[in-house]
């Protein structure tokens, strides 16, 4: 007797699906994070007749969960071998161990009596899996809202485009549509005709946000005096938690929808569903492009607005310490949410993030002890006003060059 468990990839995640033991033995050996598949609904892309209820009823037996690939794990499920199919893109296999005692990779063999030689099958196993991806990524969004404590609905409130306003009574349709959809676990004509045109208020608002964004950013070019730096920093720092916790809501709204209108076309047109979900899956991506473009100019003014304060800390060191610090938290806030919705994180913005993480603290400690530093210095020299002044007196020649320079870069600090 031996296990048997069917695995079945997009390159995004791993679906396992067999006897819940063996499953849960396979994903346990590997260290795997996981979360549920409701495997009955594989059965509604087998349609109807002898063989097809034969492969829907051995599917709904089974049990299923869902594995988000890291860079580790996918190096490991392309270690198996697993068989791609030309029309969905997947890849399958299926697994063997002796039975209780599944210990990693253990054996692969092909299956002609699997159920995932079925074409239909995996058409809908791949739209499934993109709606776990896409519940996977809604998840991680809603920790993240909880986290930096931003509230969606009094932002959008506060807005005068009535646009905006709709996108709270979006958000309530659409949130009502998840809960019915879990509940009976299907999306009917009814459920979907509540939502069908909410795609274009979640659209009008991210346009919105990401003008805030721009908005934001252009401040932060315009300015040159110290001061006027400091006010767009802080007016930045504000937008950016505000607009990016509104965007990071409409791409969990976009996400929903999604899911939503696979399991209207997985039941209405079953044969349309790998199309649909290449069409979404592409729109997704063109939404995250656009997303990424706008914090990466963002992202660019924040960190020149601290570059430049670090240049003048000695100078400004009020005001410079202030921007040093709001900038070290503006963009961490802004490459956080930008590995959040899945943009691709460049190496130095990882590298810059770490190191602000891991520095923080001390720059903080570094430009406090230098402010008090410069002011300590500059007591200490009108102290000595009446001291220099009488030196100065004894002294028979004055340099003019070194007088004239002096004169010139008080007129250059003036200007700073």
């Amino acid at each position: 007797m031996s296990d048997e468990i069917e695995l079945i990839s997009d390159g995004d995640g791993l679906a396992v699906i067999g006897e819940r033991s063996a499953v849960e033995r396979f994903l346990e050996s590997q260290r795997l994070e996981s979360r549920a598949i409701d495997t009955r609904r594989l059965s509604a892309a087998l349609g109807t007749g002898a063989a097809m209820a034969e492969s829907s009823a051995a599917i709904s037996a089974d049990y299923g969960r869902w594995v988000k690939l890291t860079k580790e794990s996918a190096e490991s499920v392309q270690k198996i071998g697993l068989s791609r199919s030309a029309k969905t893109g997947l890849e399958t296999g299926v697994l063997r161990g002796p039975k209780g005692q599944i210990k990693g990779f253990v054996e692969f063999a092909s299956s002609p009596s699997s159920a995932l030689t079925n074409p239909a099958l995996l058409s809908g196993a791949a739209g499934i899996m993109t709606q776990m991806a896409m519940q996977q990524a809604m998840d991680e969004i809603t920790d993240y809202l909880a986290v930096i404590d931003a509230k969606v609905d009094d932002i959008l409130r506060a807005q005068k485009d009535s646009a905006l306003a709709e996108m709270i009574g979006v958000e309530l349709m659409i949130d009502e549509a998840m809960h019915i959809r879990h509940s009976v676990g299907r999306v009917s004509e009814v459920t979907w005709s509540k939502v069908q045109g909410a795609s274009t208020t979640t659209a009008v608002t991210q346009s919105y946000a990401l003008k805030r964004l721009e908005a934001a950013a252009e401040r932060l070019t315009k300015q040159r005096k110290m001061g006027d730096i400091e006010k767009a920093a802080r007016a930045a720092e504000t937008d950016a938690h505000e607009w990016l916790a509104v965007l990071a809501r409409c791409f969990q709204l976009q996400d929903a929808l999604a899911v939503l209108e696979l399991d209207r076309v997985l039941d209405a047109s079953a044969d349309e569903l790998d199309d649909h979900r290449t069409g979404l899956q592409a729109a997704r991506e063109q939404r995250i492009s656009k997303i990424a473009a706008t914090t990466q100019v963002l992202l660019d003014r924040i960190t020149s607005a601290g570059t430049t304060a670090d240049t003048k800390l000695l100078l400004h060191p009020s005001s410079a310490t202030q921007v040093v610090q709001i900038s070290n938290r503006s963009a961490s806030r802004v490459v956080e949410f930008r590995e959040l919705v899945g943009v691709s994180v460049e190496r130095s913005d990882l590298e810059e993030r770490r190191w602000r993480q891991a520095a923080a603290e001390t720059r903080d400690t570094v430009l406090t002890a230098g402010s008090e530093k410069v002011g300590a210095a500059r007591q200490f020299g009108l102290d000595r006003v009446g001291s220099a002044r009488a030196a100065a007196a004894r002294i028979p020649t004055v340099d003019v060059r070194v007088s004239l320079r002096r004169r010139g870069s008080k007129r250059d600090d003036d200007t700073d």
